[in-house]
């Protein structure tokens, strides 16, 4: 590994990483003013300024290997991943009916957020192998292939929304390649048809319950319709400055469920308000546009590939928990990419911007 590690400022892109430091900043004042809430004790704080350190150390040592590293670690990092989630299912811990956590020294790390990077490293690499014939079926099924073996293990925990991100990575990757189009029909079809067998044989009743309450909150407004309808109220409540951190009323009375995790941006829209809000959209659209600007300026297809699965990885959980915030989709306990505490995820997201940065400074 070492004779991979060279370290370089040459072409560094730190528009890119302080982006997510900025990001990762607001998060943490954000985890701040919850815990606040809480007590004398930060427990949340304490652990996310611990995983930011880490994080940061990790994006470093990530982006100085050469993109050469991770195209030779494509496979031995894939099934690594599905040695993790696989023991997971027998070691991990239990948190809200989804045994999907390794729990150590009081921390905790997620296999599926390492399945991610897995799956991008992977799928570029496939793109890469294929040499640019993308209008094969073979293509197509290898590349779903891939994907669904580490969505079928996370969905056994069950972790529908990391399932749900990975599928929309290799989704994204296949359109962005320029598969044709009736491939294209065939696996929205097949989508279609999966979560129709899903809502029968493997949606548990919680997750169905949050799927109807994406539909009609008003359901059960006191219960599965809780989290989404305090979460719109105190995204309207902020209006357009806010009413400050650590005096939102639906977060520090404990309105808000998970207002540190799940419904992060919600807090940030009744505390920091409409100007809060649009500056955490503006750093992620600088993120999102340095990540596809890296993709195009790239030499191959595998550094190429690299930035974009990266990208495609955040927009993913921008879109989803942004959307189940305001109610536009169903809540699924994604998080908010820097944004939301959990050191795993936070750590796992300065990895592929290392990542994505050793492939622009290689190329």
């Amino acid at each position: 590994m070492l004779r991979f590690l060279k370290v370089s400022w040459r072409n560094f892109d730190w528009i890119l990483f302080f982006s997510a430091f900025i990001l990762s900043l607001v998060g943490l004042s954000t985890i701040y003013s919850v815990d606040l809430s809480r007590g004398d004790v930060l427990n949340f704080t304490s652990r996310q300024v611990i995983a930011l350190v880490l994080a940061i150390l990790v994006f470093f040592i990530s982006s100085f290997l050469h993109v050469s590293f991770y195209e030779s670690a494509a496979r031995p990092v894939y099934f690594l991943a599905i040695v993790l989630l696989i023991a997971v299912l027998f070691l991990g811990a239990t948190i809200r009916g989804t045994t999907g956590w390794f729990r150590f020294f009081g921390f905790s790390f997620q296999p599926a957020e390492f399945a991610k990077v897995a799956l991008v490293i992977l799928l570029a690499w496939r793109i890469e192998r294929q040499a640019r014939r993308f209008d094969k079926w073979q293509f197509v099924l290898v590349m779903f292939t891939l994907t669904l073996v580490l969505v079928g293990f996370i969905l056994l925990q069950p972790d529908l929304g990391s399932a749900s991100i990975l599928l929309s990575v290799c989704f994204g990757l296949l359109v962005l390649v320029g598969t044709k189009k009736k491939y294209i029909f065939g696996i929205i079809g097949l989508a279609t048809l999966a979560v129709v067998i899903g809502w029968f044989f493997v949606f548990q009743d919680y997750q169905k319950d949050r799927i109807m309450t994406f539909i009609d909150p008003t359901l059960d407004p006191l219960g599965s319709g809780y989290n989404v309808t305090q979460s719109i109220i105190a995204v309207g409540s902020g209006q357009f400055l806010g009413r400050g951190l650590g005096f939102g009323s639906q977060s520090q009375l404990h309105f808000l469920p998970e207002a540190q995790t799940d419904f992060i941006v919600s807090v940030i829209g009744e505390e920091l308000g409409f100007v809060g809000f649009f500056i955490v959209l503006a750093l992620y659209f600088i993120l999102l546009w340095r990540l596809v600007n890296m993709a195009y300026n790239a030499r191959n297809d595998f550094a190429s590939f690299l930035p974009l699965g990266v990208s495609l990885v955040f927009f993913s959980h921008i879109v989803v928990n942004i959307g189940a915030a305001v109610g536009l989709l169903p809540v699924t306990g994604v998080t908010l990419p820097f944004l939301s505490y959990g050191g795993s995820s936070l750590i796992i997201n300065f990895l592929l911007l290392g990542i994505a940065e050793s492939a622009a400074r290689s190329s």
